[in-house]
């Protein structure tokens, strides 16, 4: 399948097309890509229309909280890129993603690529590679130093929902480096955009 990707940073003006991506189903099962942005106590009491009312308000904000990829005119996959403090559940000290330093979560020039959504007729199609390329070229022009995830080793099929962290041979692809394993198949992985 050959699919000509344009990434753009989703700002209020993107703000349709990321409602019209997410669809009437705020993509998993209603998220509205809000679990790492609000606490599981917190997020689980909401309905999917305060969330979407949650990630509306950060977009109109600013700044952009990460990236839309299209194909022509058409919106196909979301990636959340920024800062790690942006995102403060992947900091969380109870989780796999916790900084390798505290300071780290605070530091502006660490960010995180913490999910990927793709249309579900996308999925399974090894389009991951190019969306990471795209969350990479945006945290180096964006002035990161550093650009971290939280893969997954192993899902049962490429289409699973679980890999909205992305597959660790994705992120081995494009040169991130394991430095930390808090728990067997997530490792935290490191891109060094300086070097």
């Amino acid at each position: 399948m050959d699919i000509d990707l344009r990434f753009e940073a989703v700002d209020a003006a993107h703000w349709p097309d990321f409602e019209k991506l997410f669809g009437p189903q705020g993509a998993f099962y209603g998220c509205w890509c809000v679990a790492l942005r609000l606490p599981h106590a917190v997020r689980t009491k909401m309905p999917p229309e305060e969330r979407k009312a949650h990630i509306e308000a950060r977009i109109m904000a600013g700044p952009p909280p990460g990236l839309l990829a299209y194909d022509a005119d058409d919106p196909v996959a979301w990636l959340q890129v920024g800062p790690r403090h942006d995102v403060p559940q992947f900091n969380s000290p109870r989780t796999v993603s916790r900084p390798l330093d505290e300071g780290d979560a605070h530091d502006p020039s660490i960010w995180a690529v913490s999910c990927f959504f793709l249309t579900q007729k996308l999925r399974g199609k090894r389009l991951s590679h190019r969306l990471l390329r795209g969350a990479i070229d945006h945290a180096r022009a964006s002035g990161a130093r550093y650009l971290e995830a939280c893969p997954i080793d192993h899902a049962k099929q490429s289409k699973s929902v679980v890999l909205c962290v992305g597959a660790t041979p994705i992120f081995d692809a494009a040169g991130f480096e394991t430095v930390a394993l808090r728990k067997d198949g997530r490792p935290l992985m490191r891109l060094d955009l300086m070097a």
